[in-house]
């Protein structure tokens, strides 16, 4: 920093004494990068392509980093041969890891981490002999001198650690691993010493932390990633966090993390729909029960905290001591760094869309981003600079054209870009319509900064023709998709609109309405008739309630009833496929937007062919049985096709030769909901462009 800065919270140092003042280590920031498990931890020959891609957080200014999570045994793995410390040959490997962000001034921790119950083999184990609902193998409940084992392990993975260089570890005592595991009756029915009494199912993280210290010393950061709210019935009551986080301090921690909510918890915890730092009140009350117990531990707040604005107002507070922000520094590694030039509007924000990190992890998949799909790919996906200046026209500025544009002006080239609306945007102008998508937004006012920033040539309302392309070196076709209409008697009545009318506010839809189509965009736009919209996206009290999320001084693990969902339309979501509806929805976020539907009454049928539509409504057959749906509108999200008119005629323009020419995005393949695909292909396509 070399002048005033908003956030001065923020990026003002800070100095975690450990071992109870023994020794200290200072962080240049308050800025933590969450743990995220993308894949490169679980293979010895990505240890390169893991160091680059903490380096590159490193270097952008990240005061804290916090790798995926390191299985402290082959028990503890998260699926077969995983990520796991527990020998001298895999510490030395992390050698290149520590060094590659120290060269840049950052700290690094290692998550150790034990699976339990939620490890996708058949070696699990867990607190007891209960399968968990997101894995298909039930654990073996661990006997109880294998549970001083482990203890003792999770101290060795620490110590193996140190060696490696790491400036401390990371205890992952939330989301539902094993040690989260022991402290709820949920999964813990043991009546040995590790069991039983809350006091009991203490012990075991208890222990974890006290060998761990005796193991590494003083000067040795000690992280405990804390469960502030299970979410999950049977968990733990606050009162039991408290004297839990009190006694882990004796213990030897010297800094919280938090954690909320279990991996099979039906609240959705990170996801684009839930508000922002929702859940900062957990954070502050922990805070604050340290304090008011004279304990001075910093408290990291987590969770759906995307920009430097929502951390300042939570570290100025005194609601926190650091900010943990995971994902965004998948979205943006200088994040921090643009914040403290003041370019934090060019901050590439994370939209929470778990669509190319999370979604990718739980299917077993390298992770990546879909606004930044360099992210764990910066050795492989590299935007080298030209060798001269040449000229690049980009036709179409969705979001496959407007990363074409900013990665081409990146690179060196001279773009232009050719929109005919008069907006940039594409579908994105249609998503951010979406209740809970309203994030989307950031993403159209990245860009936009972007191509101020480069210089780029921005020709809104303008539709190119191939003769205003025929002196550019290079044309990239971004023209995107426009809506299919099905054949179907009667698609051409009053009462039958499209889905992009409906979402561009050009048509209102009546109080009963029946959406043809229930892709994602047939799902986004139940969700958007049934919104009530007095409810915006920062009534953080409000979205709790629909989702029974209560206090959990009072309801134990912080569940309590859902309230209704006002309602103003009555909606019938319908499609041809027999298979269920929202089955090819985001792995980690289709549930949530499966249960917004049934809280907001949305009729769902399956296995429809559609008859007509008339003055009664849309008439259909099911299972042999005509109905009528006498309903106001009916909304077409019944696909897309591609838009590649000026492709086909530069095409034909060049005889048949594609030198020059690129299609990407929805103009290449039209498949809905599809921005993580368009993203990376323009992406991909500059990068290879010869300079």
């Amino acid at each position: 920093m070399t002048g005033p800065t908003p956030y001065p919270t923020f990026l003002s140092p800070l100095t975690i004494p450990t071992a109870h003042g023994a020794g200290s280590v200072t962080l240049r920031n308050r800025s933590v990068m969450g743990s995220m498990h993308t894949g490169l931890e679980d293979a010895p020959w990505n240890v390169a392509k893991l160091a680059a891609y903490f380096a590159e957080r490193a270097r952008g200014g990240v005061g804290l980093i916090v790798t995926g999570g390191y299985a402290p045994n082959k028990r503890g793995w998260l699926k077969p041969f995983a990520s796991e410390m527990t020998t001298r040959l895999q510490a030395a490997r992390h050698v290149q890891v520590t060094d590659a962000v120290h060269e840049h001034g950052g700290k690094i921790v290692l998550q150790v981490l034990h699976a339990g119950r939620y490890g996708y083999h058949p070696l699990s184990v867990g607190a007891s002999a209960r399968k968990s609902p997101i894995t298909p193998f039930t654990p073996r409940a661990l006997s109880t001198k294998a549970v001083d084992r482990t203890a003792s392990d999770f101290a060795r993975a620490a110590r193996l650690a140190q060696k490696a260089g790491y400036d401390g570890v990371e205890i992952m005592g939330s989301e539902g691993y094993l040690v989260n595991q022991f402290l709820a009756a949920r999964t813990n029915d043991r009546t040995d010493r590790w069991g039983g009494s809350a006091e009991n199912r203490m012990r075991f993280p208890i222990e974890v932390v006290r060998r761990t210290r005796e193991l590494v010393g003083d000067d040795f950061l000690l992280d405990y990633r804390i469960s502030l709210l299970d979410l999950v019935e049977d968990g733990q009551t606050w009162e039991e966090t408290e004297e839990l986080a009190l006694r882990l301090v004796e213990a030897g921690v010297d800094v919280f993390n938090t954690g909320i909510g279990w991996h099979e918890a039906r609240v959705p915890t990170i996801i684009t729909q839930v508000p922002r730092a929702a859940w900062r009140d957990s954070t502050a009350r922990l805070r604050a029960a340290l304090r008011a117990a004279g304990v001075a531990t910093p408290v990291c707040a987590s969770n759906r905290i995307n920009t430097p604005e929502v951390a300042e107002e939570l570290l100025a507070g005194g609601e926190a001591d650091l900010v943990s922000m995971a994902r965004p520094f998948l979205a943006d590694a200088a994040l921090v760094a643009k914040a403290a030039e003041g370019r934090a509007d060019e901050i590439n924000t994370c939209i929470a869309c778990n669509q190319a990190c999370l979604d990718h992890t739980f299917s077993n998949r390298k992770s990546s981003c879909l606004v930044n799909p360099r992210a764990c790919r910066e050795t492989t996906l590299v935007l080298a600079p030209t060798r001269r200046r040449r000229t690049l026209a980009v036709v179409g500025a969705g979001p496959a054209g407007l990363a074409a544009a900013t990665s081409a002006a990146e690179r060196g080239f001279a773009v232009t870009v050719f929109e005919r609306n008069p907006h940039l945007g594409g579908q994105f102008q249609l998503a951010v319509q979406i209740p809970g998508k309203e994030e989307f937004a950031e993403t159209l006012r990245y860009y936009t900064r972007r191509l101020e920033v480069l210089g780029v040539d921005v020709r809104l309302g303008t539709e190119a023709r191939p003769d205003d392309l025929a002196a550019f070196d290079e044309v990239v076709v971004a023209t995107g998709v426009e809506p299919r209409l099905p054949d179907i008697p009667g698609i051409d009545h009053p009462k039958a609109v499209s889905y992009a009318d409906v979402l561009a506010r050009r048509v209102t839809c009546g109080r009963r309405v029946a959406v043809i189509g229930a892709g994602g965009i047939g799902v986004d736009v139940a969700h958007f008739l049934t919104h009530d919209p007095a409810e915006t996206i920062d009534d953080v009290e409000a979205w709790k309630s629909h989702w029974g999320v209560g206090d959990p001084a009072l309801d134990r693990g912080g569940l309590t009833d859902r309230k209704p969902r006002a309602v103003p339309r009555e909606v019938y979501l319908l499609q041809r496929k027999t298979t269920p509806i929202g089955v090819g929805l985001g792995k980690t976020s289709g549930w949530a937007h499966r249960a917004v539907l049934k809280q907001s009454g949305v009729v769902q049928v399956a296995g429809v062919t559609y008859d007509r539509i008339d003055d009664e409504g849309l008439w259909v057959t099911v299972d042999g049985e005509q109905r009528l749906y006498a309903v106001d509108h009916v909304v077409v999200c019944a696909g897309q096709e591609s838009v590649r008119g000026l492709y086909d005629a530069l095409t034909a323009a060049a005889s048949g030769t594609a030198a020059g020419r690129h299609l990407v995005g929805g103009a290449d393949v039209a498949a809905e909901l599809d921005a993580k695909r368009a993203i990376e292909q323009a992406t991909r396509v500059v990068a290879a462009l010869p300079g």
